[in-house]
């Protein structure tokens, strides 16, 4: 069994990531989302919610039963100790799930596995996990305007977010291509996707 080809797809919130990373699939590559994979842990129910309420204090988990996000955000920017306990709980646990996704993708014989990691510039261990290094590049301005749009916050909130990530400098730096997605179309994007397809060992026609 050939072993798929390994891309880390990363960018900037609100850059268009996880658009890419769906264009991708349609493509037929298998995603591992380590967002994704993260908010099922803090959600109701997740593995990672009784090890935060130790943590933090019930104050910190919502009616519902998950992680209160925003209020969590808010004590995280302020006391970055706050931030790496709560890291120390969620990353080996996102680990452990994106192994077992991998593993599954693996089997299944996908010719390309993506690894959608918002955090890959900043890994020491990524990128030697990973063939390709993909961003996805936008404008300071167009991040902030489509995540007010998008998620309702602030534009002091969204600065402060997109100043705890990685530099758009130091991602551009590690990338092996670049899509940059500002001022592009649906169309325009998916155009960008389909080019680097066969570099990735995928089809240039959307898979079923």
């Amino acid at each position: 069994m050939r072993a798929p080809f390994h891309v880390g797809l990363t960018g900037g919130i609100g850059s268009g990531k996880s658009t890419v990373a769906a264009l991708l699939a349609q493509l037929g590559a298998a995603i591992v989302d380590a967002d994704a994979i993260a908010r099922s842990l803090t959600a109701p129910g997740g593995l990672a919610v009784a090890a935060i309420t130790q943590q933090f204090g019930p104050e910190f988990i919502s009616a519902d039963g998950a992680m209160d996000r925003e209020r969590m955000r808010t004590l995280a920017f302020s006391d970055p100790g706050a931030k790496q306990r709560l890291e120390a709980i969620i990353h080996p646990l996102v680990a452990e799930e994106t192994r077992r996704q991998a593993g599954a993708a693996e089997q299944a014989a996908y010719p390309c596995l993506v690894f959608d990691v918002p955090l890959l510039v900043e890994s020491v261990s990524w990128r030697q996990k990973v063939d390709h290094v993909l961003v996805v590049d936008c404008l300071a301005e167009t991040q902030i305007t489509r995540v007010m749009a998008r998620n309702g916050l602030a534009r002091a909130a969204v600065e402060a977010i997109i100043a705890a990530q990685s530099s758009r400098l130091r991602r551009l730096q590690a990338a092996d291509s670049v899509i940059f997605n500002d001022g592009l179309t649906r169309e325009g994007l998916s155009a960008e996707v389909t080019a680097l397809a066969p570099r990735f060992k995928l089809s240039l026609v959307p898979a079923n």
